[in-house]
């Protein structure tokens, strides 16, 4: 399995920038932005043996690699990666893990018997939070879990960094936004809770809520999988429909947005005028009918259906700080939302508030299996097509 990714790079997290010159000044500039997905560098060891990463967990500033075949470890990449002796003190402390998860000041790694927190700007070599893991114990198994999840509860990207869980709620994975938390429960069930403002919650409202809380909206419509954004969550139904809700400024939820309509708007006035001076009419009259029909979504308080793609089903989700992806089970991967750094992979700067197939892993005939964003980046995991490999 192979991994490519785009976006905002500006600390290296998908390609390393060399510099040798104030002459490649400008060159570095543009490796800020990658706009077309770009293959990611197997890692060495000094054995000269390749790891080939088998999962990506990003932030904003970095990108942890988590390598499953072999010895394994996590390796880092963007802040920090090439200075700071702490990231690669984590990185040799990890050796033998399981599962890995990244935030701007945190590394948690997953062990059989334990769970580990390290603190990415302490100079020491020792873990700032250790949990035993009961391996006799079938609730408190770490494979039975994913990171942020932990025995008991999950691990949040500010303090307190442990957080408890009911065990009724029988949780299945979780996933954090920016100010808020997503959690599926083996059941299928989806709970939020943290800060509703932009109506993430998917209770209907823009309140906030301290405890987990079922978003009754999706009853009965058992979920495979959860991803939350920095204000805005989606979820895929066993079905293979995907579900969104909150803040829709950037088009992430894929519904129409004011904000990037209104470029478009004042392009096509512009043509409007240049025509209207051939028939004597003004541009405004010929474009009143739409802006009364057309309504904008800024706020998504409850989950909506978004028809991605008629032909196929979706099998995994991603969502950035304002952009998403999404998977189909034939291999193309999709995105929308905020595209200022190229995270949407189309090779331009452009947003989009409607899904778009990236047509760069269908050209280069690239199976598509799995996906997982940065805040302001995307990384797709892929096959060859044709390959048994899922």
């Amino acid at each position: 399995m192979r991994w490519f990714g785009f976006g905002f790079n500006a600390f290296g997290q998908i390609c390393v920038q060399e510099i040798l010159d104030t002459d490649e000044k400008r060159d570095a500039i543009e490796e800020v932005k990658v706009s077309s997905p770009t293959e990611l560098k197997s890692h060495v060891d000094k054995s000269g043996c390749c790891f080939k990463t088998g999962q990506i967990r990003a932030s904003w500033s970095r990108r942890a690699s988590l390598h499953l075949d072999g010895d394994r470890c996590v390796h880092l990449a963007g802040f920090g990666s090439s200075a700071d002796e702490s990231c690669r003190a984590c990185v040799a402390e990890s050796r033998g893990c399981t599962d890995a998860h990244v935030s701007e000041s945190h590394l948690s790694v997953a062990f059989p018997d334990r769970i580990e927190h390290w603190d990415l700007q302490r100079k020491d070599k020792t873990p700032s939070w250790t949990m035993e893991i009961n391996t006799h114990s079938e609730s408190s198994a770490a494979a039975a879990v994913k990171l942020p999840l932990v025995p008991g509860g999950y691990i949040a990207s500010k303090p307190p960094f442990f957080r408890s869980l009911s065990p009724l709620l029988q949780a299945k994975s979780l996933t954090l936004g920016g100010e808020h938390a997503v959690l599926l429960t083996a059941a299928g069930a989806v709970y939020t809770w943290g800060q509703g403002s932009h109506g993430q919650l998917g209770h209907g409202g823009l309140l906030s809520e301290e405890e987990p809380r079922i978003v009754e909206a999706l009853w009965g419509m058992p979920m495979s999988s959860v991803a939350a954004g920095g204000w805005h969550s989606v979820c895929i139904s066993d079905g293979g429909d995907l579900y969104v809700w909150g803040w829709n400024e950037s088009g992430q939820l894929g519904l129409p947005s004011r904000g990037l309509r209104k470029a478009s708007q004042q392009r096509s006035g512009q043509q409007a005028g240049e025509l209207c001076q051939d028939v004597g009419t003004s541009g405004e009259e010929l474009h009143q009918g739409e802006k009364h029909e057309e309504v904008f979504i800024s706020i998504q308080a409850f989950p909506a259906l978004l028809d991605v793609t008629p032909s196929c089903e979706l099998r995994a989700v991603g969502c950035g700080s304002r952009h998403t992806a999404a998977v189909t089970t034939t291999g193309d991967l999709y995105t929308w939302g905020w595209g200022e750094y190229g995270q949407l992979g189309h090779q331009t700067l452009n947003s989009l508030d409607e899904p778009q197939r990236v047509e760069f892993f269908r050209v280069e005939q690239l199976h598509v299996v799995g996906v997982e964003c940065g805040h302001w980046n995307t990384f797709a995991a892929v096959v060859q097509r044709g390959s048994t490999c899922t």
